[in-house]
């Protein structure tokens, strides 16, 4: 079974920056796409930023121009690096990964949190 295991959250005073990880348990090359997720405290869980093997990066506009997604294929670990952060991101962070071309594939991890306050 593929694990993903995630680490990095905390506690953050707005406007600063936090990095978190994702550690799979084979190759990220294996994997359509991986991805993160994100669920606040009374909403709904949304997509934060995707990356498609292959594809175009994906960034929700809440996070444009301050997250950025990215891969360390040699220690199968994938990466959201988290700038001038804000009370509104505040949530629990879940790595997923997409094992095939069919939608029903996905794969997550137990999440970590990530918490903004001043």
């Amino acid at each position: 079974q593929v694990q993903l295991v995630e680490s990095g959250g905390g506690l953050v005073q707005p406007g600063g920056s936090l990095r978190l990880s994702c550690a799979a348990s084979r190759s990220i090359f294996s994997f359509n796409a991986m991805g993160w997720y994100r669920q606040a405290a009374g909403k709904q869980r949304e997509l934060v930023a995707r990356f498609p093997n292959g594809g175009i990066t994906y960034y929700a506009d809440p996070v444009k121009g301050r997250f950025i997604i990215s891969r360390d294929y040699a220690n199968n670990t994938v990466y959201l690096q988290m700038n001038s952060l804000k009370i509104e991101d505040t949530a629990v962070y879940y790595c997923y990964a997409r094992t095939s071309v069919y939608a029903g594939s996905n794969v997550w991890g137990h999440g970590t949190q990530v918490t903004v306050s001043s």
